[in-house]
């Protein structure tokens, strides 16, 4: 994971301070890339430690087409919790409680969590139901019958529905390659929180590449990440020149059950990362 120190690295030396919808400015540069070659050990980023349950239960998340957090919720997952706090907040119904008081109520209430935990039309709902196209089977059809394709594409930046999203999608399209039987995919990120949200991304999609290869009899091969916007948080200066001080240590591997060979069958059991080795966690405050 070089390539990420080096783009943090770059970042930190190059960005300009700029003002953003956030109350936190950031230092921001536009448009960078990183590659990842998968064969040489699963992307988890070693500097500090990445909660990988939590990846693998918001891309099943995404590849099931849900847009409520309950699922997240129930298994532990808050990396959403923010925006459909902050919009209940806004609501009648809002009587004072915490976000932890409120993150209690979608575990405990389906009707609650209905009403205030869906995040509307977001990535979710975009992959599997895009103005009633399934992208996501689409995509993986077509890597089977034609691998060829310069069309492999899936977007989640659908103009027709942002205004009704919490968080209009970050990670707004990726597109498939085939060459020599190796799968490899692209990524476009409009804007990447680079200390907290982009290690996440570069395992969710590296993860993401395993599970389509595995359906279509490929080798995983490569993770490419296009960024628009690159951005380091004000309130994260100081962890990033923590986490640059330290040493990367050997890539963990990534097991897969050898038992399930379609995408849309994969439980959370099903996939783990073995022999992860990594400095301790960092805490920094999300920007929201």
């Amino acid at each position: 994971m070089k390539q990420y120190k080096k783009l943090l690295k770059h970042v930190l030396k190059n960005g300009e301070l700029r003002d953003n919808r956030t109350d936190t400015k950031t230092i921001s540069l536009f448009g960078t890339q990183t590659r990842y070659i998968l064969n040489n050990g699963f992307p988890l980023l070693t500097t500090k430690k990445v909660n990988f349950d939590a990846i693998v239960h918001e891309l099943l998340w995404f590849i099931k087409g849900d847009t409520n957090i309950k699922y997240l919720v129930d298994n532990n997952v808050n990396i959403w919790n923010e925006w459909p706090y902050e919009n209940y907040k806004k609501s009648k119904k809002f009587k004072g409680e915490t976000q932890q008081e409120f993150i209690d109520k979608i575990k405990s209430s389906k009707e609650f969590a209905k009403k205030h935990g869906n995040l509307g039309p977001v990535y979710g709902k975009q992959w599997r139901d895009f103005n009633g196209v399934d992208q996501l089977k689409n995509v993986i059809n077509e890597i089977k019958k034609n691998p060829n394709s310069r069309r492999l594409i899936v977007s989640a930046w659908n103009p027709c529905d942002i205004d009704k999203m919490m968080l209009p999608p970050c990670h707004s399209f990726f597109q498939f390659y085939v060459n020599d039987n190796k799968l490899s995919c692209q990524l476009y990120q409009r804007s990447a929180d680079l200390f907290l949200g982009v290690p996440f991304n570069i395992a969710s999609y590296s993860l993401l590449v395993y599970l389509i290869a595995r359906e279509c009899d490929l080798e995983p091969y490569e993770f490419i990440h296009t960024i628009g916007d690159c951005h380091i948080y004000e309130n994260h200066i100081e962890q990033v020149k923590t986490q640059l001080k330290r040493k990367e240590k050997k890539l963990p591997t990534l097991w897969l059950n050898p038992n399930v060979k379609k995408v849309f069958d994969f439980k959370f059991e099903d996939i783990k990362i073995e022999n992860y080795d990594y400095h301790p966690f960092i805490k920094a405050k999300v920007a929201v």
